[in-house]
């Protein structure tokens, strides 16, 4: 590059050699919506079986987390709507965990290989014996 030349950096961006196929963004939007849902249903039904079977004793819960409150801008009563949120967001964080753990085994089996065709193979350096000095 001369003393007196612009650099630029227009040319020089390079498209991706890859393109995300638009079905995968579909699943992605679509799991993004069934999780939370899936998670408030599953929620639901976990609160009340709790409530029947004693499992965690309501002694131990609070008595706002457990009353039922009116759903802000519909006005519908949910019986121990404070408890059910707490327990869909736990389950919806199960969740989207469990898909990124499949999904980073499914992208570490098939994804692409570590290094390019330009990089250089790591190094193997070989450890010298360290040589310890006696005291005479």
């Amino acid at each position: 590059m001369g003393r007196y030349s612009k650099y630029s950096t227009e040319g020089q961006m390079a498209s991706r050699p890859w393109t995300v196929h638009p079905i995968w963004r579909g699943i992605g939007l679509i799991l993004i919506i069934l999780i939370p849902i899936m998670s408030f249903a599953g929620a639901v039904e976990l609160v009340d079986a709790n409530i029947r079977n004693n499992w965690l004793p309501q002694a131990n819960a609070s008595y706002e987390l457990m009353a039922s409150r009116p759903v802000p801008l519909i006005n519908i009563p949910v019986n121990h709507l404070y408890a059910v949120l707490l327990t869909a967001a736990l389950l919806a964080l199960l969740g989207f965990g469990v898909l990124v753990f499949f999904y980073a085994i499914m992208y570490s089996a098939m994804g692409p290989s570590r290094y390019g065709p330009l990089d250089a193979p790591p190094l193997r350096s070989r450890r010298k014996k360290k040589k310890f000095k006696t005291r005479r």
